[in-house]
């Protein structure tokens, strides 16, 4: 069954592309064995493809840019994948899915396909198995890979371990627009856009775009050499959006031609690793049934002010190593 359906998404099958994303998505102890044995079996993974994550505040944009962007690409002879995360309920660990409906002129192209997963609870604004769905959005021949996030937030940044370039969108928003954007994810965009820089909002933008030039200019550069770039832009009325595209395609070129792409890749693949080592340890040490059998008891005495968290969590882990 695993190599039958390698074989479909390999030959671009879209059907199958999505049966493949559900399964490595799944929590199911034989889910993921079948879904191990399918990504051994795609892989090589392919270097040709430029992947692309993008973040921003809600309401930034992050989606009309897509669409954009996406559609500039596609007519550019380009394949593309957009892996949209939403954040789910703490209450409910529900998710709205909300992207693809964003991007519906966009999602009608038979050279795209829009994939909106739920973050899951998992910290750094993409899915726990946003690594695996981007593998196989490539092995099945998408040479564009887009990663929308939840949003910016201190946690947003494990996406920069994910792609090749980071795009960060950011809206006009009367002079606030530092004030909303977190030092980490600035540091980590290759390139920031001001979005929604039309009518009204054009002398925000202009001002917002000045001021975060000032700032870059201000923090540590992500790659020696690299210059992080402002521009403005609107999605809405396409203005801008090829300025974008260029500098995307030229960073990406800048970046194989100094020889530092597949070695970046190879980082991406190795922060892989470890993050479903330190996912595998969280997922074992809950499983642990001496974990199970103190788990109950630590936390009613925590509520209570019997015990401080430390103490508690230094007595589970101590179990676990006795076990």
């Amino acid at each position: 069954m695993t190599a039958s359906l390698a074989e479909r998404v390999r030959a671009g099958d879209r059907r199958a592309l999505a049966k493949a994303i559900t399964l490595v998505e799944s929590t199911r102890e034989a889910d993921r064995a079948e879904a191990r044995e399918l990504l051994d079996t795609l892989l090589p993974a392919p270097t040709a493809s430029l992947r692309v994550g993008l973040s921003g505040a809600p309401g930034a944009g992050k989606s009309s840019v897509i669409e954009a962007l996406g559609t500039h690409a596609v007519e550019a002879g380009h394949r593309l994948a957009v892996l949209a995360v939403d954040p789910s309920s703490k209450r409910s660990g529900g998710s709205i899915l909300g992207d693809k409906t964003r991007m519906a002129d966009l999602g009608r192209r038979p050279e795209v396909f829009i994939r909106p997963s739920p973050s899951g609870g998992t910290l750094g604004g993409v899915a726990r198995r946003t690594r695996e769905a981007i593998l196989l959005c490539e092995a099945a021949g998408f040479d564009l890979v887009m990663v929308e996030t939840v949003g910016v937030g201190q946690s947003e940044v494990a996406v920069a371990d994910l792609v090749d370039l980071f795009l960060l969108v950011v809206a006009p928003a009367g002079g606030d627009e530092l004030q909303g954007i977190k030092r980490g994810i600035m540091e980590l965009a290759d390139l920031i856009v001001v979005n929604k820089a039309d009518g009204d909002l054009l002398p925000a933008a202009n001002r917002a775009a000045a001021d975060l030039r000032r700032a870059v200019h201000l923090l540590r550069p992500k790659r020696e050499g690299w210059e992080v770039e402002v521009l403005l832009a609107s999605a809405a009325e396409g203005t801008g959006i090829v300025e974008v595209w260029d500098h995307l395609t030229a960073g990406a070129e800048r970046l194989r031609a100094a020889g530092a792409f597949e070695p970046a890749r190879a980082d991406q693949a190795v922060s892989w690793m470890w993050s479903e080592v330190r996912e595998g340890l969280l997922d074992a040490f809950l499983a642990d049934p001496a974990v199970q059998a103190e788990l109950a008891a630590s936390e009613r005495q925590i509520r209570a002010g019997e015990r401080s968290p430390t103490s508690a969590a230094q007595a589970l882990l101590a179990r676990v190593r006795r076990s």
